[in-house]
């Protein structure tokens, strides 16, 4: 019996262990989400993808030909977590995908101190999560986000 209804793989790997196509394949998926479906002309690239504390998850559905959903872990210089560049691709949304992705990286934070800045539309899926918005509303590349918080 299978746990999940849409069977996928789990992929967890630190920046370093990343091959060039498991970071070309992250990558596109994130450019894909973000960039052409948002319409956001951001730097996707930021810097913080290859740092020594990044942890990269991702869901490789069965029969797929790479990740369909990813997020990313970055090490905090405090000692705490930030979940980030949390997407699903469009044909795969609606599978819990991203829920699976979401307790992958908080079983690896464990009672450690987490943020994350959440598109306010989906504030309500991190709230399930323990995560309590901190502060205002703020825009980001012109969609509106909330910075969030899970307290230890």
């Amino acid at each position: 019996m299978r746990s999940h209804p849409y069977p996928a793989t789990l992929r967890r790997q630190w920046s370093a262990d990343l091959t060039p196509a498991q970071l070309y394949a992250v990558l596109k998926l994130r450019v894909e989400v973000f960039v052409v479906e948002q319409s956001c002309a951001y730097p996707e690239l930021d810097g913080r993808d290859l740092e020594p504390g990044t942890r990269h998850f991702w869901l490789e559905p069965e029969g797929s030909t790479g990740p369909e959903a990813y997020l990313r872990l970055l090490a905090e210089p405090d000692g705490g977590y930030r979940i980030g560049r949390v997407c699903t691709a469009r044909s795969a949304r609606g599978r819990g995908y991203s829920r699976r992705l979401m307790e992958a990286a908080l079983a690896e934070v464990g009672r450690a101190e987490c943020v994350l800045d959440a598109q306010t539309y989906v504030a309500d899926f991190y709230a399930s999560f323990g995560f309590e918005p901190q502060g205002a509303e703020f825009m980001d590349d012109g969609i509106p986000h909330l910075r969030m918080r899970r307290s230890p």
